[in-house]
């Protein structure tokens, strides 16, 4: 029913704002001025202060895939690092992409005795191995396990766990039997861990059982907290995954800019990273017929209400997505079609109360599939984008101009070029987050 309220709400906000966006398009002409200066000149760091909601996103992934070999083990522990803290926890697990429900035996969520990559710089990879006295088992309206119908996600009670910021969560969930297709995050950057056999060891302190690793997060999609602010989502594709960024230092452009609000006056808000390598706004991965094994995710326009509009705490996303709709085939060649998807997008989010901050579509000269032809479509999105998308968004972070090459303003600045001209390595991750306007969130 909330789903369906949506659905009117939104079909009367869209038609307003997709008439103005038009309007707006025009000659989508180039080097239009960005409002990004005026913007960030405003006395007051965060002008509205929202009451406290009853839960923040401290850590999101969002589903892309699944596996249907399933996992080497029956017990995954997956390795994830929160972006802020609070008294209380809950996690949500997703069976988005199963095709049989999935019973999750035992869930548990602890705190890691490996801090993993932090905001000083310093790294401590997790192994697997729990601070003593701090694993928690989950339950679901009471009971200590759930059974999740195909496309279905479950949020579990609250834990009476301290979550601390800026640290490594361990959690854990063995099924009993091997699921048909397990949902997964493909291509996080950080390793989890799996148990080699059916045995359930979702409450092991230790890390004896836990002897392979795994490149995805398997079930989880959230770890939410109580006493913070709120959460700000940042929805894209491999760049807001941290595709180029170094593995296990938790160094995307999502994580610094967690650090640059934990250290702005308060409210210290969450980001949720609701990034999918290769994903598009308008259509779904292996293009027309999606595929539950397609890593790259259903379209951004398809995902759009689980991974932004449902994530607790939700106070503001950014939206940094548009370069695979131009690059991969079938390209778009249609500026304004993109245009339009943003601020559909855009027009969503605002009929749910978030504010809405653009990014700008970063350089891409150097590619494997770069044309200027394609590059074009990308410079007249911009120019859009930064004339405020005819009254679409609340505010714009200048993504490209953060990130190109002052003498080859096409091209990635070297020193950010992550090695294949495309995505940003750990300072251009940084340019990214510093782009970012807080005083539009």
């Amino acid at each position: 029913m909330r789903r369906l309220l949506i659905g009117v709400v939104v079909a009367s906000v869209l038609t307003t704002v997709l008439t103005v966006t038009w309007t707006a398009l025009g000659p989508l002409r180039s080097g239009a001025p960005s409002p990004q200066a005026s913007a960030q000149a405003a006395p007051a760091l965060f002008p509205s202060r929202p009451s406290l909601p009853s839960w923040s996103t401290a850590w999101s992934a969002a589903p892309s895939s699944a596996s249907r070999a399933g996992l080497p083990g029956h017990t995954v522990r997956n390795v994830v690092h929160t972006t802020i803290g609070g008294p209380r926890a809950r996690v949500r697990l997703s069976n988005r992409f199963g095709v049989e429900p999935v019973r999750f035996g035992r869930v548990t969520v602890a705190l890691s005795a490996h801090a993993g990559g932090r905001r000083d710089g310093s790294a401590d990879p997790s192994d697997g191995t729990a601070v003593p006295g701090s694993m928690r088992e989950a339950a679901f309206g009471g009971r200590g396990e759930v059974t999740v119908p195909p496309g279905g996600d479950v949020l579990s009670d609250a834990l009476p766990l301290a979550v601390p910021p800026d640290a490594d969560l361990l959690v854990s969930v063995w099924t009993p039997r091997r699921p048909a297709a397990a949902t997964l995050h493909a291509a996080p950057k950080q390793r989890s861990l799996v148990s080699p056999g059916p045995a359930d060891h979702a409450g092991d302190e230790t890390a004896a059982a836990f002897t392979r690793g795994v490149w995805a997060w398997f079930y989880v999609t959230a770890v939410e907290v109580t006493g913070a602010p709120g959460t700000i989502v940042a929805f894209g594709d491999s760049i807001t995954n941290g595709a180029a960024s170094t593995p296990g230092r938790n160094r995307r452009w999502t994580d610094l800019l967690a650090a640059r609000l934990a250290a702005a006056p308060d409210p210290d808000y969450g980001v949720a990273n609701a990034g999918i390598s290769g994903n598009r706004i308008l259509l779904d991965a292996r293009y027309p017929r999606y595929r539950i094994t397609a890593v790259a995710g259903r379209s951004g326009q398809a995902r759009f209400a689980e991974d932004v509009l449902e994530r607790s705490g939700a106070r503001a996303v950014i939206l940094l997505a548009g370069i695979n709709d131009i690059m991969q085939e079938p390209r778009q060649t249609d500026p304004a079609r993109l245009a339009l998807g943003l601020a559909g997008l855009a027009a969503r989010a605002r009929a749910e109360g978030l504010r809405v901050v653009a990014g700008t579509i970063t350089p891409w000269q150097g590619y494997h599939s770069y044309t200027p032809a394609a590059d074009r479509v990308r410079q007249r999105v911009n120019a859009w984008i930064r004339s405020g998308g005819g009254g679409a968004f609340d505010g714009v972070a200048d993504f490209d101009r953060a990130l190109r090459d002052p003498l080859q303003p096409l091209r990635l600045n070297p020193r950010y070029d992550g090695g294949d001209h495309l995505h940003p390595n750990d300072e251009g991750m940084r340019a990214l987050a510093d782009a970012v306007p807080l005083n539009e969130l």
